[in-house]
């Protein structure tokens, strides 16, 4: 038998569920190559439950995801992104990508289960199957109904948005902000131009982002999708872009992540334009190709180190041979999702 398929066997029998209350604990695989007993999900899964669609890295072409939780407290977004994964994702949706929220009882509930039984702080992303901000200043606020029941915990809501509806988070008081995470997704300004409708231009969720830091909340920034488009200026646009956010604050971390299309997406895009720059398959779908990617993160880390003295980067579903090939440590990865 090979060390493949031992390894193999050894995570089956690591994923083997073991519960029988309100929450489910499985074994999973690290990064590290070491097994640990973490929450599955909450009853069955429905509201909170652990991302693990990406497998076990390995080595080669393996996708590096530290498995996260999954907040879905709604789903859908109002924003009309060409190339949103929402469209395949939520494709056997009655209102497809149209955004929903989910009975707050029910979702208030699977939280306070979380909470009274969690052992170990976690992070709990809400913006993976919706924007966490879409509902701001309506009935399904996420600062309103979801995040004040983690005062005094441990835990983390990581908001995931390319809006700039943030006066519910401003009027919160210190205390509550420490169990928040706000990531701003933020691309170059052509891109966003060309690709993002509907969404509030860069600068303006730049300017979100700068105002929720002076107001004391942890701040990331994803750069995401990356695309080298316009041809002759791609690269000087996203340097910019970059400058636009340090002179305002400096991030607590970013992540960068490439363009790239699973089948459903692009099956459901209206607008496939994008799809132009995926000339490579992947177990992520089709990727701008490798050596592409490697030249556009190689430069922005680069830039960010020389021009910022910038270093706190993680790479967004990409391989572990992408990591090796930048000589980042994948086996330590920090990104978006994570503490």
């Amino acid at each position: 038998m090979s060390t493949s398929d031992l390894y193999q066997l050894r995570l089956d029998a690591f994923s083997n569920e073991y519960g029988g209350g309100a929450l489910t604990y499985r074994y999973y695989i690290t990064l590290k190559g070491e097994s640990k007993r973490l929450i599955s999900k909450i009853a069955d899964g429905k509201i909170i439950k652990r991302f693990d669609k990406t497998g076990v890295a390995r080595s080669g072409e393996d996708i590096v995801c530290p498995h996260f939780l999954e907040l879905k407290w709604a789903y859908g977004c109002p924003l009309q992104c060409a190339y949103c994964y929402l469209q395949g994702t939520l494709r056997f949706q009655p209102n497809k990508k149209s955004p929903k929220g989910r009975r707050i009882d029910e979702v208030q509930e699977a939280i306070k289960r979380f909470i009274n039984e969690a052992k170990e702080p976690e992070i709990l992303n809400s913006g993976e199957l919706a924007d966490s901000l879409m509902f701001e200043g309506g009935k399904y606020s996420l600062s309103k109904n979801i995040i004040p029941l983690f005062r005094g915990t441990p835990h983390k809501v990581l908001l995931v948005t390319k809006l700039d509806k943030i006066e519910g988070l401003l009027g919160m008081d210190e205390d509550l902000k420490k169990n928040v995470i706000a990531s701003f997704s933020i691309n170059s300004e052509p891109v966003a131009s060309r690709w993002e409708v509907g969404v509030p231009s860069p600068l303006r969720r730049i300017e979100a982002a700068h105002r929720l830091h002076e107001a004391g909340f942890e701040v990331r920034i994803r750069l995401d999708p990356i695309v080298p488009y316009p041809e002759s200026k791609w690269l000087k646009c996203y340097y910019s872009i970059l400058d636009r956010i340090f002179e305002k604050f400096t991030p607590e971390r970013i992540t960068l992540g490439s363009l790239r299309g699973l089948t459903s997406t692009i099956n459901n895009s209206r607008d496939r334009s994008w799809t132009v720059y995926l000339k490579e398959r992947s177990k992520w779908g089709k990727r701008i190709p490798f050596e592409q990617r490697f030249d556009i993160f190689a430069d922005i880390i680069d830039y960010l180190r020389e021009r910022w003295n910038y270093e706190n980067v993680a790479l967004c579903k990409e391989p572990v041979m992408m990591w090796e090939a930048l000589g980042m440590d994948w086996k330590s990865c920090r990104c978006n999702c994570t503490w």
